[in-house]
């Protein structure tokens, strides 16, 4: 078995709406189940959402406050007055002060733009810059992406005689500015029917609403913030994107067309996923280690070398930001498992701070966490000189990080954001209260179970749905990102006709895959950054799958393939560590690999089960983080050392058979009381060696009882038997295990003594005698078949012998 990351959740079609809909609308029966299962039953409903266009835009002066922005802006075009747009350093913040810019120039109107230095000036407007444009004559401020929650600072702007026009999306206060208009589709009484518009979105209906017309040309610095600021790909935004996007693909925009070029993506090809993975963290860059004004620069140069060099030095910045980032991470992580090491358990809410940490780039380190361990995250960068911590935050479904700051907010400077991302500020003194504060609302509001992730799925499919065609007929439900993600499949049973790791660092994982059936068509899937979990799958094991699909072109070749975001092995699994020189180490090397895995699985340490009463000090050595087991001739199992006192082996995931046993029925014993075995791994360690299967002769006994017996009192060691009778250690042990069984010996560790003789016994009478006389047939089941019918004997004998037991209770 090999467990999933995450929970599953798959989604059902009603089948007689997926025949309507492929019939009605001339659609492929894979394409009809995935638009039934998003909820679109409805012909009409269906056809809309796949063909549908400028009529699904609400009118902008539906939001709040816009007709009066409209007037105040058009009041400053016909005075001449200077207008300044006061944006924000992320790629939404970006993406619409360039709209703006755009906007302005059409307009033919008087104006600048300016972004405050995340680090010198922080998020938001500030009253430094209110006087400075007083000083310089701006009698009217457009804001974007920003202002919902500066109330002080514009009263103080008023102060000054400037009015402020706000365009906001996030998270209106309790308190709002007394802006001299203020545009926000989530402001309480704004009758606006769509309220996830991202900043960029609203600063588009204000271009909509002062040019009273769909600004086509300005679509794609919409498409651009509304995908780089995770907005749901729904309703209006989805329109927005779908035709940015269109408008993106012939583009004349020279700052974009250079930035395409730089990330290696062609023109003609570009998506919503390159805007999430390619664009908008270049565009991020600028504002997270320097100035956003490089990234304003290069979208609203119409000089194609400027743009060219303008590209060249964000990407160059998204380079460091990408080494700094992994610094950062790795001391987050330590950070986290410090944490867990001193309570004992991981915090449900994590928060973590250190000095210097650059607060440009927090936020992607609070995901990263987030997606390592699956909680609610903060991270600060505390500020050596001010004490003054700055955080960014990511959340986790069912946890509302904005809601939980409220509840926080005494303790806080500022703080603003959304339901799964947020930003604040306090004093690091604060941060105790704050962490525990943060941890108890996790412990309210979250089940156990919602600290698992979540993965949803449209629908299980088999490989013979899987063509190009088909595959290129799901890109009708683009674009694709959060609230319309890419559509998922579980494929079940799938046969593993190949595994490998790739990558510089063999980080990435590739099977190669048949699906049921003998006439079942192949296909390859990858796992990006899952190269660690070949360490967990056999070749012959059965896999479900959770993935994407996509084509692969190489050398001209276009295939159909699988992007994996989770796998699972439902049956258990054997490793066949048979004929492997020193099973030791491969015992060390497990329960180094189980204490490395991931959040998400279980970090159970391994039990390893012996069929020999001595146990080899390399094997207790290398045993030491297992839990030691040792199954006697009977069946019986007896805690041999390591953990097996904390460790039943019926909760062990892991099962190592370090000794070929003497008898099946042993194998048997420890199969049934395995209940919660999901690997085993068949070592038979020993079994290489022709003296440890042998049987002695007769003679052989007499020569260990007489040697023993002609030493001191009839006691000795079991080195000193074996130099004097030069047998082999395996041979003398065995003899001894017999002479113990018998009750001739005892034996304690190395040191041995006769016991009294009361009665005569035979050899036969031995169990231990009489297995090794068998042993023949042991070794031909265990040792010579193949992994999978040495699992299927494991199987079949926990199976039987469990229903054995149950008819005798």
């Amino acid at each position: 078995m090999l467990q999933a990351k995450a929970r599953w959740n798959i989604g059902e079609a009603d089948e007689p709406a997926v025949k309507t809909l492929s019939q009605q609308l001339g659609l492929s029966p894979l394409l009809s189940r995935l638009l039934v299962v998003r909820g679109m039953t409805d012909t009409t409903h269906a056809a809309e959402f796949l063909d549908g266009g400028t009529d699904h835009i609400h009118d902008p002066y539906l939001l709040d406050g816009m007709e009066r922005a409209v007037r105040r802006i058009r009041q400053a075009l016909e005075s001449g007055e200077r207008i300044r747009i006061y944006g924000d350093y992320d790629a939404d913040g970006v993406s619409s002060t360039t709209l703006m810019v755009y906007l302005l120039r059409q307009l033919d109107c008087t104006f600048d733009y300016y972004i405050p230095h995340r680090v010198t000036e922080g998020y938001g407007l500030n009253t430094g810059a209110m006087n400075e444009a007083h000083k310089q004559g701006i009698g009217l401020i457009i804001t974007v992406d920003t202002g919902i929650s500066a109330v002080e600072e514009i009263a103080h702007a008023a102060s000054l005689g400037i009015d402020v026009i706000v365009t906001d999306h996030h998270e209106p206060p309790e308190v709002l500015p007394e802006a001299f208009a203020l545009i926000n589709p989530k402001k309480p009484g704004c009758p606006y029917p769509y309220k996830h518009l991202a900043g960029v979105g609203v600063a588009l209906k204000l271009a909509q609403a002062l040019l009273g017309r769909w600004p086509e040309e300005l679509l794609p610095y919409a498409a651009i913030g509304t995908v780089a600021d995770l907005m749901p790909l729904t309703e209006e935004n989805r329109m927005i994107v779908k035709m940015g996007l269109q408008q993106m693909r012939t583009t004349s925009n020279s700052g974009i067309k250079a930035l395409l070029a730089v990330a290696g993506i062609p023109l003609r090809e570009v998506t919503s996923t390159h805007i999430g993975f390619a664009l908008g963290p270049r565009i991020n860059a600028s504002g997270r280690l320097l100035s956003a004004d490089t990234a304003v620069k290069l979208l609203t140069t119409e000089d194609d070398r400027e743009a060219e060099r303008l590209a060249g030095e964000l990407d160059l910045l998204n380079k460091e930001r990408q080494r700094i980032v992994d610094e950062m991470a790795k001391e987050a992580f330590a950070q986290v498992e410090r944490q867990r090491q001193e309570s004992g358990i991981l915090p449900r809410a994590i928060v973590l701070a250190q000095e210097d940490w650059n607060v440009g780039v927090i936020g992607i380190v609070a995901s990263k966490i987030v997606d390592r361990y699956y909680r609610p995250t903060v991270i600060l960068g505390i500020d050596r000189e001010s004490g003054m911590a700055k955080g960014s935050a990511r959340s986790i479904a069912g946890f509302d990080m904005h809601k939980a700051l409220t509840h926080c907010e005494d303790l806080m400077d500022h703080y603003g954001g959304h339901y799964m991302a947020a930003g604040m500020t306090l004093d690091s003194g604060q941060l105790g209260e704050f962490a525990r504060r943060l941890d108890q609302l996790a412990g309210e509001w979250l089940q156990p179970q919602d600290f698992l992730p979540l993965l949803q799925a449209d629908a299980e499919c088999d490989f013979s749905e899987i063509t190009l065609e088909s595959i290129l007929d799901l890109e009708k439900l683009g674009p694709f990102g959060t609230g319309n993600p890419s559509p998922r499949f579980v494929f079940r049973g799938v046969k593993l006709s190949d595994l490998r790791t790739m990558g510089k660092e063999q980080q990435h994982l590739k099977l190669s895959l048949k699906g049921a059936g003998e006439t079942a068509s192949a296909l390859e899937a990858v796992a990006f950054n899952k190269g660690t979990l070949s360490d967990w799958i056999t070749p012959n094991a059965r896999i479900d799958l959770l993935g994407e699909l996509s084509v692969n072109e190489w050398n001209g070749v276009r295939r159909p393939q699988i992007l994996m975001q989770d796998l699972q092995v439902t049956d258990p699994q054997l490793f066949d560590w048979r004929g492997t020189p020193k099973p030791g180490r491969k015992v060390a090397d497990l329960c180094e690999r189980l204490q490395r895995r991931p959040q998400g699985h279980d970090h159970l340490p391994p039990a390893v089960v012996v069929f020999r009463s001595w146990i080899s000090a390399e094997l207790r050595e290398a045993a030491q983080g297992c839990a030691l087991w040792y199954c006697d001739l009977e069946g019986h199992l007896h805690p041999a050392g390591g953990l097996a006192g904390s460790l039943p082996l019926h909760e062990a995931r892991d099962i190592v058979l370090y000794h070929l046993p003497e008898r099946l029925e042993q194998l048997h014993a420890v199969a049934v009381q395995a209940g919660a075995a999901e690997r085993y791994y068949a070592a038979w360690g020993g079994a290489e060696d022709k003296n440890a299967s042998q049987l002695p002769d007769r003679s052989q006994f007499k020569l260990v009882y007489g040697a023993l017996a002609g030493s001191g009192e009839g006691s000795g060691t079991i080195p000193s038997l074996t130099a004097r009778t030069r047998l082999a250690p395996e041979i003398v042990r065995f003899i001894l295990d017999v002479f113990t069984e018998l009750g001739f010996v005892e034996v304690q560790g190395e040191n041995c003594r006769l016991l009294p003789v009361r009665e005569k016994k035979d050899l036969t009478a031995s169990l231990l005698y009489r297995s090794r006389m068998d042993r023949s047939e042991v070794e031909e089941r265990l040792l010579y078949t193949t992994a999978r019918e040495l699992l299927g004997i494991l199987s079949s004998t926990a199976h039987h012998t469990t229903i054995m037991m149950e008819g005798i209770l």
